[in-house]
Parts: C-alpha cells; structure tokens; sequence
C-alpha cells in the first residue's frame, strides 16, 4: 500500500465500505443511502428537510430523490415545522424507527468488528488523520 497515493487509499476503502454496507441492506430490501438517511434523521423530534442534506453532505436533488421513496415505503412521513411555518420536518414512521434500528444495527457490527482488530493508538491515530485531512480541506490548505 505505500506506493498508493492518499486519496487512492482513502476513495478505494470508502468504495469497498459503500459496497459492503450495499450488499448488507439488500437483506433488508434497503440501501446504504437510505440507511444513512433514516440514521440521520432525529427519531425523537424529526429533523428539518433542510437541514438533512448538510448534515449528510448530500445534495438538495439526490437528497429529495431518497426521501420521496422513502415517503413511498412508508419509512417517512413529512409534517409542518411548528417553529417554522414554512419548513417541513421529517419524521420517522414506526416502519422507519424499526428499519432505523437494523441500520443502526450494521453500522454498530462494522464498528465493533474493526475496533476489534486494531488497537487503542490505532485507532487515535487514524482519527487523528482524518481530522487533519478534514481540517485541511475546510481551512483550504490545499488548494487556494
């Protein structure tokens, strides 16, 4: 691996995850993306719909594509934002909760899977790399 650049590490081990978390949520007639959303999304108070594509680094138009067929399955419901007449929160349906858990479920079996195999200062320093490529990429370090 050390003739591999950075980023090629970084893309190829996302795109081996995002399969790996794919072909788990077929079992459950589901994708990552979905899964992803309904874990994204307060199950207590709802979040609001603008808020969602921040929060998961999506875009408005793939975003919206995701929550009306979740709306579709009966994971979602959309309701008024009381605190603002003009937004819409989204809300968990029991379905959602239920398939919130299984996704919660699959993410905390890769966690605990991994964190098995590395140790403390493994697993400190990966964070701390990722938090260094985060920091530099937000205060545009790399490129002005």
């Amino acid at each position: 691996m050390k003739d591999f650049t950075i980023d090629y590490v970084l893309r190829a081990t996302w795109q081996a995850v995002a399969r790996m978390y794919n072909e788990e949520a077929k079992q459950f007639n589901s994708t990552m993306a979905v899964g992803f959303t309904l874990l994204s999304i307060d199950p207590k108070t709802g979040t609001p719909s603008t808020a969602l594509g921040p929060k998961m680094g999506m875009e408005a138009t793939s975003l919206s594509r995701i929550l009306k067929s979740m709306e579709q399955k009966g994971l979602i419901e959309r309701k008024p934002n009381p605190e603002d007449g003009r937004g819409v929160l989204i809300h968990l349906t029991d379905f959602g909760l239920e398939k919130r858990k299984d996704s919660k479920d699959v993410v905390l079996r890769f966690n605990e899977v991994v964190r098995s195999e590395l140790t403390e200062e493994q697993l400190k320093c990966f964070f701390e790399v990722m938090e260094t490529i985060n920091r530099l990429i937000g205060e545009k370090k790399i490129y002005n």
